[in-house]
């Protein structure tokens, strides 16, 4: 018998169990073609069980199984014994030689797995996004971030960025300097998702010698001279004004005190 019917048994969308039965029957081709393969996803009761196990015996279809909860698997597991269905756990066997070799219950949560991807993607994509949209290098960004931070050079905008987007965050930034006007998307994003970023005149005039010395120039450049940065930071404050964003001081906060203090924000401003 070439034609054959097979019921994917899921507490989640069903995926694995339909991947692993195609792989399966594809070492069997030619000739099965018109095997008929269908999912039964989201099965969280004993009741959804009986009718499927009722419909596979009427129908003379195999079942595939992947349930991540005991008492669900030892039910079917009887149920299609006593009813001369074959059937495949293909969850079971391996949370039992975990919880054995582990010695811990399993949490037997329905579609964690799908969760701990759809986490890992989102933050692989605010990854992108950080770099894609950092240093104002693209202000159309800026209307699509979650967090957009302003600030002048060296105020730690760059790895705040990435350390908001290691939490799912998509960040855009802009460095403000009085001789380049701000893009103007900068003035349509929604001031409760801006944040500026100022730091003390003494502090940045350090931290901006320290960079010159580790580039191999002289530390009395423009850049680092305070006149210069006393100018900056009055730009700074026309610009934010004009957005109407939240100032956040980072003189002498690491950035992850900075970023706990955007997200606290952002989350008082959602209630």
């Amino acid at each position: 018998m070439n034609n054959i019917s097979v019921f994917i048994i899921s507490d989640s969308i069903g995926e694995t169990g339909d991947l692993v039965t195609k792989a399966a029957i594809s070492q069997f081709r030619p000739g099965m073609q018109d095997t008929k393969i269908q999912r039964f996803p989201h099965v969280e009761s004993i009741e959804q069980l009986k009718e499927i196990v009722l419909l596979a015996d009427q129908q003379g279809a195999m079942i595939v199984y992947t349930l991540v909860k005991e008492v669900m698997r030892d039910y079917l597991h009887k149920s299609c014994s006593a009813n001369g269905i074959p059937a495949v756990d293909l969850m079971g066997p391996m949370m039992e030689m975990l919880q054995n070799t582990l010695q811990i219950e399993p949490i037997e949560e329905p579609g964690l797995v799908r969760k701990l991807d759809d986490d890992y993607f989102k933050k692989i994509e605010a990854i992108e996004f950080a770099v894609k949209y950092d240093d104002g290098r693209d202000p159309r960004g800026l209307l699509k971030a979650d967090i957009v931070l302003v600030g002048v050079s060296r105020t730690s905008k760059t790895p705040l960025s990435q350390f908001l987007a290691h939490k799912r965050f998509k960040v855009a930034n802009v460095p403000l300097v009085p001789e380049v006007e701000p893009p103007e998307e900068l003035f349509s994003v929604d001031p409760k998702k801006c944040f500026g970023l100022v730091i003390s005149p003494d502090k940045l005039n350090n931290i901006r010698k320290e960079r010159l010395i580790a580039l191999g120039l002289n530390d009395d450049a423009n850049y680092a001279r305070l006149e210069r940065i006393n100018e900056e930071i009055v730009h700074f404050k026309k610009v934010v004004g004009r957005i109407g964003c939240q100032v956040i001081d980072v003189t002498n906060k690491a950035v992850e005190e900075t970023a706990n203090d955007i997200l606290h924000r952002i989350q008082i401003s959602n209630q």
